[in-house]
C-alpha cells in the first residue's frame, strides 16, 4: 500500500468527511493510503480550507512524498486553491467531481435571491468562478455528472427556461450545469450518468477516480 500515494478526499459544500467515506472504502481497497479530510464549507473562507489542509500535511506528512487529491463539488476548487497557494506540497495527481470550475449559477441565484446563507464563504474565490487555475504540469482529470436529481432543480430549471437555454445547455446533475464543469489545462474529461451528490457513491465513478489516479487518464474503453 505504501508504494501508492496518499490520496486526500474533500468533500463539497453542505457535506462533512463522512460524505466521502464510501469513496475512500473503494479507492483503499485499489492499495492506496488515504485520508478523508474535513472543513467547516460555509463558515471559514476557501483560503482558510486551503491552509488547513496545509496545517494537516505539515504536521502528518512528508512534503517530499507524493500525494492525490479527490474533490467532490467545492472541494475541487479547495483542491485548486491549495495548489496555488501551497506549491510545496508534491501533488501526483487529481480528480474532481461534479465541480463547478466556471462558477456555479446555483450559488449566484442563492445569493441574489437573499439566500446567501445557504453559500456564506464558500461563495468568494471559489464559487464565483474566480478560484486560481491550475498549472499545465499537473495531472488533473475532472468528472461531471448529467443525472438532473437535486436539491438546485429549481434555480436550473428558472435559469434555463430565462435565458432560453438549448438541450445541450440545460443538461445539470441536479446542481451544477454541465458547461460549468470544464477546467482549463485538465489532462482528461468524463461524463457519467449520475447525479451530484450521487459522484460519491456510483461505482463507475469510483473505478474512473481509481483509473485515473493509476494511470493519469480516465477508462474510456
Amino acid at each position: 500500500m505504501m508504494n501508492k500515494p496518499l490520496t486526500i478526499l474533500i468533500h463539497g459544500l453542505h457535506m462533512n468527511h463522512w460524505y466521502t467515506k464510501p469513496l475512500e472504502q473503494k479507492i483503499r481497497a485499489s492499495g492506496f493510503p488515504t485520508h478523508r479530510h474535513n472543513y467547516h464549507s460555509l463558515s471559514e473562507s476557501i483560503a482558510q480550507h486551503g491552509r488547513r489542509l496545509h496545517d494537516y500535511l505539515t504536521a502528518h506528512h512528508d512534503q517530499h512524498q507524493p500525494i492525490n487529491l479527490v474533490g467532490h463539488s467545492l472541494g475541487g476548487l479547495v483542491i485548486r486553491h491549495f495548489m496555488h497557494h501551497y506549491p510545496n506540497w508534491q501533488v501526483h495527481r487529481c480528480v474532481s467531481l461534479g465541480t463547478p470550475h466556471q462558477g456555479s449559477i446555483c450559488a449566484s441565484y442563492a445569493k441574489r435571491y437573499h439566500l446567501g446563507a445557504l453559500v456564506k464563504h464558500a461563495l468568494f474565490e471559489a464559487l464565483d468562478g474566480h478560484c486560481p487555475a491550475i498549472s499545465d504540469k499537473v495531472e488533473f482529470g475532472v468528472i461531471a455528472g448529467n443525472k438532473p436529481i437535486g436539491l438546485g432543480v429549481p434555480f436550473l430549471a428558472w435559469h434555463s427556461r430565462r435565458h432560453r437555454l438549448n438541450e445541450q445547455e440545460k443538461i445539470h446533475d441536479g446542481t451544477v450545469y454541465l458547461f460549468e464543469t470544464p477546467l482549463a489545462n485538465a489532462s482528461d474529461y468524463l461524463i457519467l450518468p449520475t447525479s451530484h451528490t450521487g459522484l460519491l457513491t456510483d461505482k463507475q465513478t469510483a473505478h474512473q477516480v481509481i483509473h485515473f489516479l493509476e494511470n493519469g487518464r480516465f477508462d474510456h474503453s
